[in-house]
């Protein structure tokens, strides 16, 4: 048996294994088409007979390796990658879905998902229920129907910073028969592993910790393997009866547990192409190989920033589980014991504007829409990122007005907490 490796090494190893006299670093296949020598083999690639590669749309050495990577960090026995988080978390719900059916999520979401759960799959006749991810399992039950498919949660919500019960969710999808999907961005699987604790399928925006260094936008969908389709298979017809676009091919009879990535790489991305360029997959590659480094140093860092912000009486409240008194403190100790990630929420004493001067006053972090890299960085939620949403959808959501996104980077935490300073001192 293969000895198990810790993440620290699949981090730098996984994925890409190099032959004698091949490219000892994750080459860049940057082709869209692959050759053969007769007709007869790129037929049985397209018959999903035989494995290879013919077209980038389906398939790319340097993408299904660093997918590979990722999953092997997930623990799980399959993954795609796909060119945004935004895709990512479309394909995990469109691949179980169809017109007429219904899934619930809950409200604690990045605000792009909220969207795209609350207004876009509406048009495409599939239905979304939020609820509040801390309700008790009985009124939670209460969300489901006979045509839901799906359970989703954030591990650590954005931008609330509030952890999953992941186990919870797990115990409450599986009695439903449906599959629990976590988007695990936040904490990446350095810091928590869903699958351990009865999530299906995984999401990534690996635009954020990932990626590490804000050079290319992706996403990632990682399937445990764990969920059995055809124990619901009523539910699931896409996977578990004869998809005529492939000669009656049935996913779980012909794939068994790679049946759900199957479909979303020979099904959903040969006709929706949301595929990342190889370039792109190579760079995520490169930020990989130090994600568990860096993210030691995004958590020591936001500690210390969060202790400060804490302590301050400018400050009206802080939210991050890494402090004790926070009220996810609890679940991060459970779910995430080694630390959360280095995003951080609080609000200034005062009103709106107040937040907008303490911002525009900084000088090292930056106001950028981006968050979860190396550098530094802030955002204000009610006025960027969510601010599609009502102020009773922002309150449903667990968006304050006065909420300020922190996203701690690597730099020394003393800079940092210096700029944080002479920010605070001008409003």
């Amino acid at each position: 048996m293969e000895k198990k490796m810790k993440q620290a090494t699949l981090c730098v190893q996984a994925g890409w294994k190099p032959k004698n006299g091949e490219s000892r670093v994750l080459p860049i296949y940057q082709s869209t088409t692959f050759k053969y020598d007769n007709t007869e083999e790129m037929a049985d690639l397209f018959d999903l007979k035989k494995s290879g590669y013919f077209y980038t749309r389906l398939q790319n050495p340097t993408n299904d390796a660093v997918a590979q990577k990722i999953a092997e960090l997930e623990g799980g026995v399959a993954a795609m990658l796909t060119s945004s988080g935004q895709a990512a978390n479309f394909y995990a719900i469109f691949n179980i879905c169809e017109a007429g059916d219904h899934i619930v999520t809950s409200n604690e979401i990045y605000g792009g998902t909220y969207n795209l759960f609350g207004v876009t799959l509406k048009k495409l006749g599939i239905d979304c229920t939020f609820i509040n991810q801390d309700a008790s399992e009985e009124e939670i039950d209460k969300a489901f129907r006979p045509n839901t498919k799906a359970l989703f949660g954030e591990t650590i919500s954005n931008p609330g910073c509030r952890i999953l019960d992941i186990e919870k969710f797990a115990n409450i999808a599986h009695r439903h028969g449906v599959p629990l999907i976590v988007d695990n961005t936040f904490p990446t699987p350095i810091n928590c592993r869903p699958f351990e604790w009865g999530a299906d399928i995984v999401t990534h925006s690996t635009t954020k910790y990932m990626d590490g260094h804000a050079t290319q936008v992706g996403g990632c969908i990682v399937d445990s393997g764990n969920f059995d389709w055809d124990a619901h298979a009523d539910k699931f017809p896409g996977l578990c009866t004869p998809d005529e676009s492939y000669h009656g091919l049935t996913y779980t009879k012909a794939f068994g547990k790679m049946a759900y990535v199957t479909k979303l790489t020979a099904q959903l991305m040969r006709d929706l192409g949301s595929i990342p360029s190889p370039h792109n997959a190579f760079l995520l590659n490169l930020g990989l190989e130090t994600l568990h480094l860096r993210m030691q140093r995004h958590c020591d860092n936001a500690q210390r920033v969060a202790e400060f912000l804490q302590s301050d009486s400018r400050v009206a409240w802080v939210h991050y589980s890494g402090l004790e008194a926070d009220d996810c403190h609890a679940l991060a100790q459970k779910y995430m014991p080694n630390g959360t990630c280095g995003v951080i929420a609080f609000g200034l004493k005062g009103d709106r504007d107040t937040a907008i001067r303490f911002m525009d006053s900084l000088q090292l972090i930056a106001i950028v829409t981006h968050v979860a890299d190396a550098r530094s960085c802030v955002l204000h939620p009610a006025s960027h990122t969510h601010r599609q949403l009502s102020d009773e959808q922002l309150r449903e959501a667990g968006i304050a007005p006065d909420l300020i996104r922190m996203s701690v980077g690597i730099e020394d935490a003393d800079d940092i907490l210096d700029d944080i300073k002479q920010a605070l001192d001008k409003i």
